[in-house]
């Protein structure tokens, strides 16, 4: 293992930044009582949210997913991603609009709030943001 390996694999965050874009349950199937009028409403806002997205990014501003975990406590947020881009599911084309890229942050969230029960604290420290910008859906 060479040095830059082993001083990023213990958590050290690479951004610096005073403000955070997070963006929650964005990924999201749809697939769920009422997705349909959500989505309505949310395909016109994730085009939006990309944009604000591609400003945050040149402006140097660290992007944070926050998702539920839909009740898998052995889920992974890659594999989320992966399921809700499937074609077949009411949300695969925000899922395909917002997917995150490789310097993107996420957090599964254990409960409703992208707050409580988060390692979203934590991650802002390491960050060093004091500022959030806060977008997504529901």
């Amino acid at each position: 293992m060479n040095k830059k390996n082993a001083s990023t694999m213990h958590g050290c965050v690479p951004d610096s930044s005073p403000v955070a874009l997070l963006l929650i349950d964005v990924i999201n199937d749809m697939e769920f009582p009422g997705g349909d009028k959500l989505l309505r409403h949310a395909l016109p806002a994730a085009q939006k949210i990309l944009k604000l997205k591609e400003q945050a990014r040149k402006h140097g501003i660290p992007s944070i997913y926050v998702n539920d975990n839909f009740g898998r406590w052995r889920s992974d947020f890659h594999q989320q991603v992966d399921r809700c881009l499937g074609e077949d599911l009411r949300g695969s084309e925000i899922a395909r609009m917002l997917v995150p890229r490789e310097e993107d942050y996420f957090v599964l969230k254990p409960k409703h709030s992208a707050f409580h029960y988060t390692t979203l604290d934590v991650l802002f420290k390491h960050v060093g943001a004091t500022t959030l910008i806060i977008t997504g859906f529901a």
